[in-house]
């Protein structure tokens, strides 16, 4: 668990490689306490507060078609503090067509704020939506927004 500024957010790990990262308990997963790797809680710590981090913990997908794990690749394109629409991510998978494909590829993505699927918003500008629900993506944009002005 870390307890972060939008809430608590349940760490999963698969040996030392990160599977996920959710504001819920997993069901799914045996919940047990553990220390996650110091340098991803710092990692953690210094993102939330407003450091332009890139995020060093290595990831293992556990779940995902081949399109989802190309899609949530493709997000680590997207600088902290900035925005890409859905048709942007479509395109960086090779498939212009897929913008719906790419939504539903993010609404899945396992650990979110990591992989920064809440930088990516609708063509026109609107915020979309969010796994984590709304409000959540907001604050985490604007998060991002205010500490790239520093």
């Amino acid at each position: 668990m870390f307890n972060s500024p939008i809430g608590t957010l349940y760490l999963t790990f698969s040996g030392r490689l990160l599977s996920g990262v959710s504001f819920e308990k997993p069901e799914h997963v045996p919940f047990r306490k553990g220390a996650a790797p110091a340098s991803f809680i710092k990692e953690l710590k210094a993102y939330f507060s407003g450091a332009h981090v890139a995020f060093s913990q290595e990831i293992k997908f556990l779940t995902g078609t081949d399109f989802e794990k190309k899609v949530w690749s493709a997000l680590k394109d997207i600088p902290f503090g900035e925005t890409r629409s859905y048709k942007w991510v479509a395109e960086k998978t090779g498939n212009s067509a897929a913008v719906r494909a790419v939504g539903r590829a993010l609404s899945k993505n396992p650990v979110p704020i990591v992989v920064p699927c809440h930088r990516v918003i609708e063509s026109d500008g609107s915020i979309g939506g969010y796994s984590s629900g709304v409000e959540v993506k907001r604050r985490l944009l604007e998060m991002e927004y205010y500490a790239k002005g520093k």
